[in-house]
């Protein structure tokens, strides 16, 4: 996260992307697979950490093997197998939306896994339970607890769309795009933009 300020002196929160620049790898058409697509690439790794399908697979598009691969259907620009997609399809003012895996935060209670309130003041011979996730259950009715009861657990790691954030600056030659407001992931995870 950073912050810019515009002409008005007005400070915005963003958070700087790296978009690119992405090669396609792949196109696809009605005629050969049914339905228009482009796969772009991203993140050059070894090819002696590459497989030999993965290998054959970037030597059509003649660049190195990539890490990350994404097929998007019915893209709006036509581009041929060997062309980069760089931050340039974007523009300041436009409004996009941030696919990306939150952070992991392993096994919590429910106090910061649902916002529970806790118990309460320690008192009335209470020890150790202001956290503590209170009754669970139902009495000799059902004699169980019903399933769908928040309790704590592994929390984080889950696929979150983030709408309506604004592309605020754009910086073509580093490929650099600021966004308004929070993406999920952590440092130098690897996210979806769609606009």
């Amino acid at each position: 996260m950073t912050s810019i300020f515009d002409s008005d002196g007005k400070q915005t929160a963003c958070t700087i992307i790296e978009a690119g620049p992405c090669v396609v790898t792949q196109v696809k058409t009605v005629d050969s697979d049914g339905y228009n697509s482009l796969q772009l690439s991203f993140g050059d790794k070894k090819e002696k950490h590459s497989t030999k399908a993965e290998k054959n697979h970037f030597a059509k598009a003649q660049t190195a093997p990539k890490k990350f691969s994404k097929e998007f259907r019915d893209f709006a620009i036509e581009k041929n197998i060997g062309e980069t997609v760089t931050v340039d399809i974007f523009a300041e003012g436009d409004k996009v939306e941030v696919v990306g895996t939150t952070k992991g935060k392993g096994f919590q209670g429910v106090v910061k896994r649902h916002g529970f309130h806790g118990v309460g003041q320690q008192s009335h011979g209470q020890h150790d339970r202001q956290r503590a996730p209170g009754s669970l259950g139902n009495s000799s009715d059902a004699s169980r607890v019903m399933k769908g009861v928040r309790m704590a657990g592994r929390t984080g790691t889950d696929r979150v769309k983030m709408k309506g954030l604004k592309v605020v600056k754009i910086f073509p030659e580093q490929n650099y795009i600021l966004v308004s407001g929070s993406v999920p992931g952590y440092n130098g995870s690897i996210v979806l933009i769609q606009k």
